[in-house]
């Protein structure tokens, strides 16, 4: 009987997980359909190696773990935040699995998963802080120029500026940009000529 609460219950988390913090938030209806496949296969085999009684159910298990993720890695590129909601439905697989001293445990561990999912990718924390591949119409060298470029046209403060590639011949500037916004209102874009006219 607690092998079916367990399986309810680890059912009802990958749903909360899936549909109703990973989809609402991120719109992505391929990787919906990939954490869901992952997450009951995990469970089935998990579960099939569990009841063989040979004792290497655990390091099976873990195994199978480890090889799901560098295939599903590999195969795709993915952002952190969805290789982060990745390894929570293999996670939560594998909790619906195993045999602990007691459910509740398992069950606990689950709704830590999804309580940290929850508040680590809602868009009210740090929702100020951005990423973000900029490309300037002009070569820019010099440090201090080109992080007074950056929060000007990202109106932001710029934490993190890192020039990715210099173009002399085609005049460009490629800046890996990490910032944090300083208001809301939309910016338009700024040519580095009008920028200096301004100074």
């Amino acid at each position: 009987m607690s092998a079916f609460v367990l399986l309810g219950a680890e059912v009802l988390a990958v749903t909360v997980l899936v549909l109703g913090l990973y989809f609402p938030r991120h719109r992505r209806r391929d990787l919906m359909v990939a954490y869901f496949g992952v997450n009951i296969g995990v469970l089935a085999v998990a579960d099939a190696l569990r009841t063989t009684g040979s004792g290497a159910g655990l390091g099976l298990g873990f195994a199978l773990f480890g090889v799901l993720s560098i295939i599903r890695l590999r195969s795709t590129e993915l952002d952190q935040h969805e290789v982060a909601y990745f390894f929570s439905a293999l996670a939560l697989g594998l909790l619906g699995a195993l045999d602990t001293v007691s459910i509740w445990r398992n069950i606990a561990l689950m709704g830590l998963i999804l309580a940290v999912m929850a508040i680590v990718d809602n868009r009210r924390v740090f929702s100020r802080y951005e990423h973000q591949t900029v490309v300037l119409d002009s070569v820019v060298t010099n440090r201090e120029e080109l992080i007074g470029l950056l929060e000007h046209l990202l109106d932001g403060k710029v934490h993190s500026a890192r020039p990715l590639r210099v173009d002399l011949i085609n005049d460009s500037t490629v800046v890996d940009v990490r910032y944090a916004r300083t208001s809301s209102r939309a910016v338009a874009p700024v040519s580095p000529a009008a920028y200096a006219a301004r100074r």
